[in-house]
């Protein structure tokens, strides 16, 4: 679904990533983690083709990415960032309406009725009962389950989350994340997903890939990533790492340096 080769990118001289290298396949719920200013950011870009590299190759689907126009992209990729949502004023049902956007022709209108879609995917992420409601209405965790169903309105085949659960409490990070997770399992569709939260990282992406300064680090299974060294090179702190008793995948517990 992604290749990316000797990837570089620059803003005004100073290089922000360097010399990247990795394949998403399809399918696959694929992590990006890293600290504070690493090029998480800057590397969605790039795989969505807002931005353009420096150097190196990305391919979306086997076409490079700088070749493919904007509204052939949109129909099957999809960017759900921090904030994505309108102005309010607008119902839950509109906006995630508007998500049909590259569907429709000059006027607006689609060849077929799109209101089976929207339904659909207002059932499955519990909107049905705030479709009428307007965005001023919602809670946080709400407002980022519409702009979700937004990005699935467009039925993509490859997802990209930048940081979506940043301003969530712990319950609508994982009621976001699973609803993420149960889609694309069940349209076997691929995501890549900026994480800030290292556990969150391990229990939901099959393979992650680990930033430093705009450098590859590593990228493999959660249990080859997270270990107690490479957080400490990477992050500058010593955590315990220890097996999830469920899931059978590594979490972290961080210690505090205070005497």
């Amino acid at each position: 679904m992604i290749q990316v080769s000797d990837l570089w990118k620059s803003y005004g001289g100073q290089p922000v990533l360097q010399r990247l290298h990795f394949e998403v396949k399809k399918g696959e719920f694929f992590g990006i983690i890293g600290p504070n200013g690493s090029g998480k950011s800057t590397l969605l870009k790039l795989l969505s083709a807002i931005e353009s590299p420096d150097s190196g190759n990305i391919y979306l689907d086997g076409k490079p990415a700088v070749r493919i126009k904007p509204k052939e992209l949109a129909t099957w990729l999809a960017v759900l960032q921090q904030e994505t949502l309108p102005p309010v004023g607008f119902t839950v049902r509109e906006v995630v309406e508007m998500g049909r956007f590259p569907y429709q022709n000059w006027l607006g209108t689609e060849k077929d009725d799109a209101g089976a879609v929207i339904d659909e995917i207002l059932s499955t992420l519990g909107l049905n009962a705030l479709q009428d409601r307007t965005l001023d209405k919602l809670s946080g965790g709400e407002k980022q389950r519409v702009a979700l169903a937004k990005v699935m309105a467009q039925q993509p085949r490859l997802l990209l989350l930048d940081e979506p659960t940043t301003f969530l409490d712990i319950g609508y990070q994982i009621q976001l994340l699973d609803a993420v997770h149960r889609w694309q399992r069940s349209e076997n569709n691929t995501v890549v997903a900026v994480l800030h939260d290292l556990n969150l990282a391990s229990l939901y992406c099959d393979r992650i890939l680990l930033l430093d300064q705009g450098r590859q680090m590593g990228v493999g299974l959660p249990r080859q990533i997270l270990q107690a060294e490479m957080i400490d090179k990477v992050y500058g702190v010593t955590p315990i790492v220890l097996e999830h008793p469920v899931h059978h995948l590594p979490q972290i517990m961080l210690q505090s340096r205070r005497e």
